[in-house]
């Protein structure tokens, strides 16, 4: 009778661990188990693509193989603000950018003094940023420094420690080499992360009025003409083998690299805006066609120009 029993309860512990075996795993016990060794040290994800976890698997094991250099924003497309700037130019930055999270340095760059965070500037002055006295330290949260050479899960542990879901990569110098966030991190595992504010990577242009457009800088020119059925590579001093996007012509038009605000004039009438721009390169312009009236824009704040000057 007592062999019955422990047969029972042999049979009953059994099948228990079977279905604790067939429970799906939760997201970050997953994470969890990508960033600990495996039994044997084999770190190679199971070769048969038509398993049905492959594709897990493969975004789980990026958080060790993968270092912070590999998905930082290099330090030329960092927005950051200056510790001096005003309310009303942080206002801008915020709305020009639509970023949550903006690094603030003092002087360049290369000297961080923390972080601000648009729920604090609300919450403290306002969504309209109307208020008294505005103080940007003291409204500052510290930053994290890492290395390019830092695992990838090993910096999402720390962030998850520290509650902070932004770094700055430091080179071996001291210098500020790049940034990023912990979505960053998130999407090498899941895949691309995209909110309502996001814009379709594809989307190199848009259309704000006829005749005018707001484009990027790295924009295909060939795509361009095509949408404004405008040759724009047709001149004397342009040479069309040497240029592949607008900011590339407006470069060789300029005949340098122009300031945010600069107007350059294409001989076909084309003029173009510099609507952002660094010390070295351009990346937003306002292309206006031939018989499109120029109208006075409104300023953007200089905050990520004198981030990267220096």
């Amino acid at each position: 009778m007592m062999d019955d029993n422990e047969g029972s309860s042999n049979a009953a512990q059994g099948a228990q661990d079977e279905d604790q075996q067939d429970r799906p795993e939760g997201f970050f016990r997953r994470i969890i188990g990508a960033l600990s060794p495996t039994e044997g040290g084999d770190d190679t994800p199971d070769p048969d693509p038509t398993h049905g976890t492959f594709q897990l698997a493969h975004g789980l094991i990026n958080l060790r193989r993968m270092r912070v250099e590999d998905v930082m924003i290099p330090k030329a497309e960092i927005i950051a603000v200056p510790d001096t700037i005003e309310k009303a130019d942080l206002v801008q930055v915020f709305r020009d950018s639509g970023m949550t999270r903006l690094p603030a340095f003092s002087g360049t760059l290369d000297t961080p003094v923390g972080m601000v965070h648009l729920k604090d500037f609300a919450l403290s002055h306002g969504f309209n940023g109307n208020s008294a006295s505005f103080d940007l330290h003291a409204m500052l949260r510290p930053l994290l420094f890492v290395p390019p050479s830092m695992p990838l899960g090993v910096l999402l542990t720390k962030m998850q420690t520290e509650r902070r879901h932004m770094a700055l990569v430091i080179d071996e110098y001291g210098g500020v080499d790049g940034l990023v966030t912990i979505e960053d991190l998130i999407e090498q595992v899941v895949g691309e992360i995209e909110d309502e504010h996001d814009i379709d990577e594809g989307q190199n242009w848009t259309r704000e009025t006829p005749g005018c457009y707001l484009a990027l800088a790295k924009t295909p020119l060939e795509e361009f003409e095509e949408e404004i059925e405008l040759q724009l590579t047709n001149g004397e001093d342009i040479d069309a083998e040497e240029i592949d996007t607008l900011g590339g012509l407006v470069f060789v038009l300029a005949g340098h690299v122009p300031a945010r605000g600069e107007m350059v004039q294409h001989p076909s009438g084309t003029e173009f805006e510099v609507v952002d721009a660094d010390p070295r390169r351009i990346k937003r312009l306002r292309v206006r066609l031939p018989g499109v009236t120029s109208a006075k824009t409104s300023p953007a704040a200089a905050a990520s120009q004198q981030a990267a000057s220096g």
